[in-house]
């Protein structure tokens, strides 16, 4: 009976050994797999972040150049108000001038008629 029962003991701890050793080659397994996917997030959100990075740098470019072509806009429209009032002033002139000789010339038609 104490043979019999000694050799179960062995052949529990056999077993157990046994489950025991695959316990730990399944933790070193999974502990692989974790460091596989950690790296692989890691990777993953270097990529978004440098993914990020350049479309931000694109939209600030973009964001320059737009400012820039409103800056000339912006000077363009006010040389453009300037031409405007210097055609006003000299359109003023041309009025009066022509006004004057307007009168030049009915003066000179009445001289004339005498």
């Amino acid at each position: 009976q104490l043979h019999l029962t000694m050799s179960e003991k062995n052949e529990l701890t056999k077993s157990l050994e046994m489950v025991q050793k695959e316990l730990q080659e399944k933790e070193s397994e999974m502990k692989r797999e974790m460091s596989k996917y950690k790296d692989r997030l890691l990777q993953a959100e270097n990529e978004h972040q440098d993914a990020l990075t350049e479309a931000n740098r694109k939209n600030e470019a973009e964001i320059e150049a737009c400012q820039d072509k409103i800056n000339s806009l912006e000077q363009f429209i006010s040389s453009q108000k300037l031409e405007i009032e210097h055609m006003k002033s000299n359109k003023e002139e041309l009025s009066k001038s022509l006004k004057e000789a307007n009168q030049t010339l009915g003066e000179l038609l009445k001289t004339k008629v005498r």
